[in-house]
Order: structure tokens, then sequence, then C-alpha cells
């Protein structure tokens, strides 16, 4: 019986080889209509949604390129002799409150407000300057005229609004916007830092576990978000594997927790590569604000607000690594971060795995299904078909042993649309966008 969610390869991946193009970050804004992407050449391409046609019905959820623009170019911290990458870490949309749209963007270092807006009229018949931009002579100016808007081409322009920097001594892993939409916080490896949208030149400083002595440091913080709806509550992740969930109420320094979520290691499955396994690399509430979904490197988990103890569910994304941790530490795999998302009824959770596999889990009725994305078997169009990968003993025709399985092709970055079954997957340097089946 085919899994209750089918998607259809749609649109062609953005394909290039050189490692600027790998792609960093995807996230799709309030309404889906728009999907943004960032690569570690610090660009961001903005995708938008084809409207409805009635002579092709089937091209509506196509995205087609809307803006592209170089949003954080590499730099150099004379200070401290370090280069300052200009790949970006995350894109977070704001609300859209007028016809333009507001995104923020991050590196290491510096995050930026990007204002995106139409241009389809340009003014004409100045006075004090030739229609080149020249400006003229006063004394050849004999008549005054009334400047006229003229229909052009439509052209979308991406300007830098506000640049939030110098605050952060660690690179920047996550940015949230706040539900007032007035607030937005960053979050480095020790600090939490509060902005407002408006004011560039300071922070506010919520979250500090940087011990006094470096040597004493245990555990760093690996994501932060704010609550969907809750403006003074907040989430943050550590790679000890914990949670812990903060209350602006409380005290204006949340270094105490007002609640922390964290599951008892079985001491059967100890190993050397439990701590690492265990650190989270992505933290999402969910949209209704009840459950939060953590990611470590093996599984997926779904946790309850209000039960602190253990996790709600636990979903085991592939398991068959557990025996290859040893090489996939000596290869640097075993630090990869991937990320989770929610559908938009909170039903479905989607992470990624290797060979550009990725799993979906239904939360209602407990099946799975592992997808990929490549452009072997992902024809426009197409019915993507579950794949297996074969554990040990007799491998089937249709399954992938767990041997042959490609750790340089990783789905680390995902998004979800948020009320649509339409995702968008990274492959390193291509973009993948599914859609549910259309009958």
């Amino acid at each position: 019986e085919r899994y209750k969610i089918d998607f259809l390869v749609y649109i062609k991946a953005l394909l290039c080889s050189v490692a600027a193009d790998i792609i960093s970050t995807v996230e799709f804004n309030s309404t889906g209509e728009l999907l943004a992407t960032g690569d570690k050449g610090g660009r961001v391409v903005v995708f938008q949604r084809e409207q409805e046609s009635k002579n092709q019905p089937h091209r509506r959820g196509e995205y087609n390129v809307y803006s592209t623009f170089q949003s954080h170019e590499p730099e150099f911290d004379y200070l401290k002799s370090l280069e300052i990458e200009e790949k970006i870490n995350k894109i977070r949309w704001l609300p859209q409150q007028n016809a333009a749209y507001f995104l923020l963007s991050t590196n290491d270092k510096t995050v930026k407000l990007w204002k995106i807006s139409e241009r389809d009229k340009r003014p004409e018949g100045y006075n004090l300057k030739d229609e080149d931009g020249r400006i003229r002579d006063p004394t050849t100016i004999t008549a005054l005229r009334v400047p006229v808007l003229r229909p052009m081409d439509l052209m979308v322009e991406a300007t830098p609004r506000r640049v939030f920097s110098n605050a952060h001594t660690y690179h920047i892993n996550s940015i949230s916007v706040n539900s007032d939409y007035e607030t937005f916080m960053s979050t480095d490896d020790l600090r939490i830092n509060l902005w407002n949208l408006e004011i560039t030149n300071r922070s506010f400083n919520i979250v500090d576990i940087k011990p006094v002595n470096m040597e004493e440091l245990t555990e760093v913080i690996t994501a932060a978000e704010f609550h969907p709806y809750q403006c003074n509550t907040f989430v943050y992740s550590s790679s000890k594997g914990s949670i812990r969930l903060c209350d602006m109420r409380a005290s204006a320094l949340c270094d105490n927790h007002s609640k922390f979520f964290e599951e008892p290691e079985d001491p059967s499955n100890r190993s050397f590569f439990s701590e690492i396994i265990s650190s989270i690399s992505d933290v999402k509430f969910s949209h209704s604000g009840r459950y939060l979904m953590t990611r470590d490197y093996l599984t997926v988990k779904v946790w309850d607000l209000n039960m602190e103890s253990k996790p709600l569910e636990t979903y085991q994304v592939h398991d068959y690594l557990r025996s290859k941790l040893c090489s996939l530490y000596e290869n640097d795999c075993i630090f990869d971060k991937f990320e989770c998302v929610w559908n938009g009824s909170d039903s479905v959770i989607m992470t990624g795995s290797y060979n550009n596999f990725f799993r979906m889990f239904d939360r209602n009725t407990k099946r799975d299904v592992t997808l990929e994305a490549s452009r072997e078997n992902s024809k426009p169009r197409a019915i993507l078909k579950p794949r297996k990968v074969c554990v040990g003993g007799k491998r089937r025709k249709d399954e992938i042993s767990v041997d042959s399985l490609d750790f340089s092709k990783k789905i680390l970055h995902t998004a979800w649309h948020p009320s649509e079954n339409i995702i968008a997957v990274a492959a390193t340097n291509n973009l993948y966008i599914f859609q549910d089946k259309v009958n």
C-alpha cells in the first residue's frame, strides 16, 4: 500500500559544481508564495510561485527565480586574524506588511535585514537633470516641467535596510523572529542576543553560558527558536542533548531556565560516540506551540512542553549507521548538522539523511518513508518511489546496501510549505521541490 503522501518532482535542480553554490539554508515565507535559499558564496536566491493559469492548471505550484542578490561578502577580522566566511547560515522571513517583502539573513558574524520590492514605473521629466541623469545648467531652464511616472519593465530590487553587527564573538548558528514582529534573536555557540529590528547599534544579551575559565566549558548552544505566539518564551538546545525553555518575564538574563528537557541515557548503549551523536543539531516548535521537535545524529524526537522527563515520540532516522560510527567519525560525517521540519498541520515531520535520502514520519499512523532527491530518479512529474536500505543478509533488487551509501551526498536543509504539501530539499548544490500528487 502506498504511503499517504506521494510527491511529484516538477522543477529542475540548480546545477553548478563549485563549492560556493552549495546550498546552506532553505526557507519558505509565511504564505508559501516565496522560497529563499542561501549558499556558501553568500548569495540569496528567492523563488516565487507561479500563479494558476486556466490553460496550464498543473503549473500552479512551480517556483521560478524571482530575485538573486549577494547578501554577504567575505571579510577579515584584523584584530583576531580570522577570515569571516560569506556563507549564509540562516534565512528567516518577516511577515508581509505591505507590497514589499523583508527577510533576515546571517553569516557567522553579521545579520542583515533585506527589503525585496518591485518597480514597474520610472519617473521622467525632471527640471534640474536630463534623462541621462546629468545635472542641467540652471540658466538653460526656461520652463517648469511636472515629473511624471512612465511604465517600465518589471524590476525586482533587493536593498539592505539594516545591518546588525559586532555583537558575536563566536559563530552565529541560528536566528529567530519573535511573534511580536519587533524583535529577533541571534544565537552563537555561547550567547544569545536579543535585537530590536529598528536598532542596529545595540543588542541585549539574554543567555550567556560562557564560563570564566574556558577550560571548564562542557557544552555549547547549537540552536534556538522563539515560541510561535508567546513572545516571552524561547528555547535553545545544547551539544549535550538537552533543551532549555526560558521565559523572559522571569529575569533579564535567562541563565536560569524555566524547563529542562533531557532524555536519560541508556547505560547499555553507552559508547565512545554517545556524547557526539546526542548533540542536538536543530530544534523547532510545532505550529501549535504545544510540541518541540529536536534532531540529533540518529533520531528525531518530539517533546510535549508539559513533560520534561522524556520525549513523547522518538523516530529512528538511520539507525543502520550505528555500526558505522567509527568510519563516520574518521571522515567527520558524524559532526554533520541535519535540520528537521514540521508540515503545516504538525502531523508529519521530515528530516534528511545520506545518499540524498530524506525521511518522513507520519505521527498519526506511525508510518514512515524514505525518499530520494537525485537527478537520476527525479524526472519532472514522476512519482517518487520509496527507497529501502538493506542492513544485512540478502539484498532485494530495489534495496540499497548500507556499504554502498554515498556519505558525500547529504540532505542537511529542508523546508515545508506552511499550508500545502510542497517541500523543498537542498541536496548539496541542487534544489529539489516536490509537491503532493495531484489526481
